[in-house]
This record gives C-alpha cells, structure tokens and sequence, in this order.
C-alpha cells in the first residue's frame, strides 16, 4: 500500500499555513523538521499537568516527571536497538559529537590521527579540529568521489595503526549519500581504531541498528526526527561509555563529593550534569512512539518517489546543476542555478511559498571539493506530497527566469 502523505499532513498543525499568499510547501526538513501534534502535546501536558525538576525530588510530580523522562531513554533506545545504560541524552547532536571528541582527546597524542571525510557537516569537523590545534592530533580526509560517494578506496588507504578514531556522516545533509556504516566500522576496527558515526539525517530516513552496524558511537538530534529543538542522543557501546572521563560538572553527574574528592556516576548520568533538557526528552518520546507507528520502509519509498519525481519535472533543465547523484541516497537534492546565487533563488522560491535552504549547509570544505560557494538544498519529508513536488519544479523553473 502506497504511503498517504495526505492523511499525516492533518498531524501537522503548520502545515496548513500560507507563505505570500501562497500555500507553503516546506522542503526545509534537513535543517529542522516540523512537529505533529503528538509531540507538541506531550510537552504542553507535562508543562501543564506534571512538571517538576527530575531524580531530586521524592514528590509526586517529580516521580513523574522522571519516569517520563527516563520513559524517554528507554524508547531511544529500543529505536536504536540499543541498551538503556548505553543512551545519554544531550542538548543536540553537535553536543554529542563534542562531548566524544573530550572525552577521547584526553588521551590521545600528537601525532594520533582522526579519519574524517569530504562530506561531513561542521559538527563533525570543528571537535576533531580542536584535538588537532590543542593536541597535535593529525586529521586526515576521505575523499568523495564527482557523483557523491564516499571513495571507499581512498579511505582504506587512509588507515593505519596511528588511526584512532573514525568520524563520518551515515548520510550527508548536503549529497543525500547513505554511507554504508557497518563495512566502514569493520574496516577501522580492523586497525583498532573508535567509530563514530553521525547519524542526525540517516535516523530520519532508515531504520538504525546500532549492534548490527557495530558502531562505537552514534549521534543524532531529535529536531530533524520531528522533535523538539534542545535535545539529542549520543549512543555509546557500554565499554566505551565507561571509559570516556566527564564531560561537565555538576549535580547528577556525581557519586560523592567532598573538598578532597569527587567520584562519579555510571553512564549515562555521568554525562548529563545539571538540569537536563526534561520537556525536550519527553516530546522526543512522543516522536520516537509517533514515527513508530508508522510504516518506515513506505516512508522512505515515499520520499524517493518525490525526489525521483522532482528529477523527472527538471529533466533537460541546462541551468541546473545537482551536487550529488548517488543512485543509493537520500531524498535530498543539492543545486545550483546558474547566473544566480543561491541565496536569490531562496529568496524568489519564498515567494512562492517554497521553503528551501541555501548557504554552504555548514559543510565548507564539501562545497570546496564541488567548487561551489554555496548551494540551495529541498529535502523532501513524509509529509510532502506530489503536488508540492510540483509546486516546487514550477518555482524553480519561474526562478531561473529571473537570471536567464
């Protein structure tokens, strides 16, 4: 049975609105996904039935509030095919990535090397940045090949037994690629080396099992999962977990504390010091059970078929040039116009009540490797449909008319 975008798009209160007149057609998901009703009502009950500060308090309202919260850990888990223990809940998955690389850095030296790739977002660069300027650690970059994929040669090549750590998107925000996670992890372990994989657009898009991927580590936001902004996941294999040192200080993070010293909690609490993101984590819950309810695999097909569709609209079209044409990736479609900047073509698709994105998708040295300064970006969502599809190819084609 066919995927009925129609009948979700009543879960999406936004939706429904008009952009200059026009009805909006969000092909910005991304960057940030819009919000069902589920998740927007999971967080304005607790706010306004059950709120209280979680773990501290003996009261009513506290025990529930930690049950819903711990609830939460426990679903990101199971969506994950993950342990509980082995599931922190951070503010994002920029945060996750950060926490990882301190953690690991304490130990690495000068000289250690760190295997990223062309296509990574900022997020899984700058960390690993910081360990090269303050530990001497050398980074070293897989290459991505014209049509978007990662050079999977090239990066055999790169490892060796200085390799320490492994970094890469599963899918990329700017190429749709999907990365295959599980050969990639068994070729760094082969060389001893962590993996971490940043998961923020392939969560959206597949079914993650982190066990049969056999990453070490595995990120991802719940704002592109059609949560809230404010919290993400960083999944840690429990051994590696147990080994990383703390990340912040502060209460909950703690076993004892005295003036002469301090012991720590078990993971995952050990990593999430303070007040953590309470409501966040529990409007993550609801997402993770809404997007649970329904039918992944049709999803993905859906999402394919409007990429696919899109194509088709612009076929023959000799002013558009698309960054990255994978056969195996993602419903997102990376352009240029040409004579225009990619800023103007978003500019003039907003008139037409089309959301898209434009800039370098926070993923310079990508944009460096296709010799562009920037590009405009549609990702396609569950929630789109085959008339925004053409909604969309009919504004870009009125678009390029402005700089024809």
């Amino acid at each position: 049975m066919a995927f009925d975008a129609e009948a979700i798009r009543a879960d999406f209160p936004i939706l429904s609105r008009q952009v200059h007149g026009k009805p909006l057609v969000y092909l910005d998901s991304a960057a940030s996904a819009q919000k069902p009703r589920a998740v927007i009502e999971a967080m304005s009950r607790a706010m306004e039935y059950s709120y209280a500060n979680v773990h501290r308090g003996l009261h009513t309202l506290a025990n529930e509030t930690t049950d819903a919260y711990e609830a939460a850990r426990r679903k990101a888990a199971a969506f994950i095919g993950a342990a509980e223990t082995e599931v922190v809940f951070t503010k994002g998955g920029t945060e996750a990535i950060n926490l990882v690389a301190a953690g690991i850095g304490a130990s690495l030296q000068a000289g250690d090397e760190i295997v990223v790739s062309e296509m990574e977002h900022h997020a899984n660069i700058v960390p690993w940045h910081f360990l090269r300027e303050r530990k001497g650690v050398v980074l070293k970059w897989a290459r991505v090949t014209d049509r978007g994929d990662l050079d999977l040669e090239h990066f055999q090549s790169l490892l060796g037994p200085k390799t320490k750590v492994v970094a890469l998107s599963h899918m990329s925000n700017v190429l749709g690629t999907i990365n295959p996670a599980q050969d990639l992890a068994r070729m760094a372990h082969e060389v001893g080396a962590i993996v971490l994989f940043d998961g923020c657009q392939s969560i959206v898009h597949k079914p993650i099992d982190v066990k049969a991927i056999d990453a070490d580590f595995y990120v991802f936001s719940g704002h592109k999962l059609y949560g809230p902004t404010g919290i993400g996941i960083l999944y840690g294999k429990a051994e590696r977990l147990a080994a990383l040192p703390p990340y912040q200080g502060g209460g909950e993070m703690i076993g004892t504390v005295s003036q002469d010293e301090i012991t720590y909690a078990d993971p995952p609490h050990r990593f999430e010091a303070g007040t953590p993101p309470i409501l966040e984590a529990i409007g993550l819950g609801a997402a993770i059970d809404w997007l649970s309810g329904l039918d992944r695999i049709a999803i993905a097909a859906h999402e394919k078929a409007l990429y696919d569709r899109v194509r088709e609209g612009l076929a023959g079209a000799n002013w558009l040039r698309v960054i990255g044409d994978t056969p195996e990736k993602g419903a997102i479609l990376s352009f240029t116009v040409d004579g225009a900047h990619a800023h103007d073509v978003a500019q003039i698709l907003d008139r037409y009540g089309v959301a898209v994105r434009a800039g370098t998708h926070c993923a310079e040295p990508l944009m460096k490797r296709f010799g562009v300064t920037s590009s405009a970006r549609a990702s396609f969502a569950l929630y789109n449909t085959e008339d925004e599809a053409d909604a969309f190819v009919q504004a870009l084609t009125k678009a390029q008319a402005f700089f024809a």
